[in-house]
This record gives structure tokens, C-alpha cells and sequence, in this order.
């Protein structure tokens, strides 16, 4: 049984793979494996990445299904996704409360709740749980799926609109400049707004969206696209390593930069973390043709097969890495740390085998042979 589909850009189950384990990683609190993770790079780190790919797929699938079939089936077909997305989410929520609720009572650590934002729960359970199917009520680690949610309700109804990219981008455009500007987001039960903005984040969405299914859009010079994309790289490099750990750094430059470069925020998507992402992903693209062979080994092969099965791989990734950050609380050293990251790896690509191996044996299931009227059975016996 093949668990890893091979007729598709590697590249991007691959890369989504590996933003899965960022995020495993960057959710387990001195975990040694997340000071590698893209963050420490770049400005941007796998939220980004997930998003941008997630725009790919949405526009490579539902644009092929729009051009076959349609508006109203292609829109059904993401209507179907978003629920699928709004259905685990809430599984999600519900196991990951009850997660954080048990640990923090049996280990006697109210700390738990209040940090992942779950002390509303306990304050006020039943208005808690109508907030929460109402995607208004998120706690920490659980604000990316229904950001997903809005993007791909949003696309629905925009996908239309994939046929004329530039009106597509123009528009995502807009309302990304209108909604950081006038500082508008979704409202919050808890205040403060989403944590992460859709109607910001939509534009890499939308970017990605257009790259798969209109690449020529996007066509632009690639020298210039070469060094554009080394500056946003070696640019966003220079702030984590070199401005944002040392105030004396910060002081000494002038104040309006300063100021700049302290306030660029990932809730509504900075532009700078905008451009650096997409400078990551062009750099990518050049360096690795979608047919190369490391794509294939075995080394890519765990990545791949998450990133195939990127939903299961993610919820089950947050609920592992309340997991994890148990286990390094008690033990944060370096057994506790391989043990740690390998279980979660582990545990992570058997989810992404699972889903493949259900996937394929409903693939596979042999179909009943036809039956044959009884006046054609009568003639052959």
C-alpha cells in the first residue's frame, strides 16, 4: 500500500510537514529543537509558512474543481472543507480543555488556565462553550484552525474571482491596507480581538491561492525577484539576531525606526513578515526544482506524509505538546529532551500514516462485479 502520493509537488507536502513539527516544537516551552525553528530566522515563522501553503492547495484543488465543474460545485466542495475544519476544531477545543483543566487540578497549577486562556472556561463554563462554537472564544494554541476557517469561507464565495487574479489581488489587497489601517478586526469574547486578524491574513492566502492556480500573474523579473528576496531575508535575519535582543541597539538607532521595527506585529501580518515569507518561499522555489530526489528519501518521507495529512498531523501535534511541556517541567534535560521531541515525532508521523493507510483502503476497496440480466446469465451457462 503506498501511504506517500507521488503525483504531486512534493514541495509543498514537505514544507507543510515541517511547519507542522515548527509548530510542535515552538508550542513546548524549553524545548532545545524550537531555537530552530523559523522564527529564530527569519520574521515569520511556520503559521506563515502553514497559511501560504494552505492558499496553495485550496487554489491547485478548488481551482481545478472550478474549471471542470464550476462555481456552485467547486464552492460546495470548500463549504464541505470548512465545516470539516470547523467540526475538528471543535473536537480540538474540547479535548485540549479538558486536557489543561485535569492537569492543572491534578498537578495543583491554576497557572495552566490562565496562561492558555482557559480561566473563562471555569468563570463562566456555559457562556465559555457557545463563544467557543462561535469561533469567538480561543484560547492559546488553539487560534489557527479557526483562522483556516474564515480564509476558506472567505474563498468560497471569492473563488470566482481566481479566474481574474489581478481583481483577485487588487481586492485581497484592499482590505488587507483597509484593515490594518483602521486597526479592524473580528470581535473576541474575551477582548482584544482574534489573535490572529483574517481579514489580514487573507492576502497570503490569496497569494498563495493565485500561485497555484494562476502562476503567471505573479510572473516578475527574477533577477530583481532574486535580490528582493535575499534583501527581505538577510533584512528580517538582521532584526532577530542583531536588533531586537540588544536595547542598546534599539536605542542607538533612530527613533522612527525603532518604533518601526519594534511594532511589527504577526496578529494582523505585518508587511514585513509579509515580504519576508514570500521571500523564503521564492527562494525555495529557486533552489528546489519540484522534481529533486531528496524530495523521495527517506529523510523527506516523515515530513511528506505529514504534510499530506496536515489536519490529524496539527490537532494532534497541540494536544502532544501540552504533553511534552509536562514531561519538560518535570525533567528539562538532555534524555528529557530526546525523548521528548522523538515520541512527538513518532507519535506525529503514525497520525499521518494512519490517515493514509484509512485514505488508501478506501481507495482500494475492490469493487462487486457487475450483474448480468437474467437473459445474458442463461445464454452463458
Amino acid at each position: 500500500m503506498q501511504l506517500i502520493r507521488i503525483a504531486r509537488d512534493l514541495r509543498v507536502d514537505f514544507f507543510r510537514g515541517l511547519a507542522l513539527w515548527w509548530i510542535f516544537t515552538d508550542h513546548v516551552p524549553s524545548d532545545v529543537l524550537g531555537d530552530f525553528s523559523l522564527r529564530n530566522f527569519a520574521l515569520c515563522d511556520a503559521t506563515e509558512v502553514f497559511v501560504l501553503l494552505a492558499g496553495y492547495g485550496a487554489g491547485l484543488a478548488y481551482g481545478r474543481a472550478l474549471d471542470q465543474h464550476g462555481w456552485l460545485y467547486a464552492g460546495a466542495d470548500v463549504v464541505r472543507r470548512t465545516w470539516t475544519l470547523y467540526v475538528a476544531h471543535i473536537f480540538l477545543f474540547v479535548v485540549f480543555a479538558a486536557q489543561v483543566a485535569y492537569s492543572a487540578a491534578a498537578l495543583d497549577r491554576a497557572d495552566y488556565l490562565d496562561e492558555i486562556h482557559l480561566d473563562a472556561l471555569g468563570d463562566s463554563p456555559y457562556r465559555a462553550m457557545l463563544e467557543a462554537l462561535l469561533l469567538r472564544f480561543q484560547p492559546a494554541y488553539l487560534n489557527i484552525l479557526p483562522l483556516y476557517v474564515v480564509l476558506l469561507a472567505m474563498f468560497a464565495f471569492a473563488l470566482p474571482l481566481l479566474r481574474r487574479p489581478r481583481v483577485l489581488l487588487a481586492g485581497s489587497a484592499l482590505l488587507y491596507a483597509w484593515a490594518r489601517a483602521v486597526q479592524f478586526n473580528l470581535p473576541s469574547w474575551t477582548g482584544g480581538g482574534w489573535f490572529f486578524n483574517p481579514l489580514t491574513w487573507q492576502l497570503l492566502f490569496v497569494i498563495g491561492a493565485i500561485l497555484a492556480y494562476s502562476p503567471a500573474t505573479l510572473d516578475v523579473p527574477r533577477r530583481q525577484m532574486n535580490i528582493l528576496a535575499a534583501l527581505a531575508t538577510a533584512g528580517g535575519l538582521a532584526v532577530v539576531w542583531l536588533v531586537w535582543p540588544y536595547q542598546s541597539v534599539i536605542d542607538a538607532l533612530p527613533p522612527v525606526l525603532s518604533r518601526a521595527l519594534l511594532s511589527i506585529d504577526k496578529s494582523g501580518l505585518h508587511p514585513m513578515r509579509l515580504i519576508s515569507v514570500l521571500g523564503l518561499a521564492w527562494i525555495a522555489a529557486r533552489l528546489i526544482p519540484r522534481d529533486a530526489a531528496w524530495l523521495r528519501s527517506r529523510f523527506a518521507a516523515p515530513f511528506v506524509l505529514a504534510g499530506q495529512h496536515s489536519l490529524p498531523v496539527f490537532c494532534a501535534g497541540i494536544f502532544l505538546s501540552f504533553l511534552g511541556r509536562l514531561a519538560m517541567e518535570e525533567d528539562d534535560g538532555i534524555w528529557a529532551q530526546i525523548w521528548v521531541n522523538l515520541a512527538g515525532a513518532i507519535a506525529l508521523v503514525l497520525v499521518a500514516a494512519l490517515a493514509a493507510w484509512f485514505r488508501e483502503k478506501g481507495a482500494e476497496r475492490p469493487k462487486p462485479p457487475p450483474t448480468l440480466p437474467p437473459a445474458v446469465r442463461a445464454d452463458t451457462a
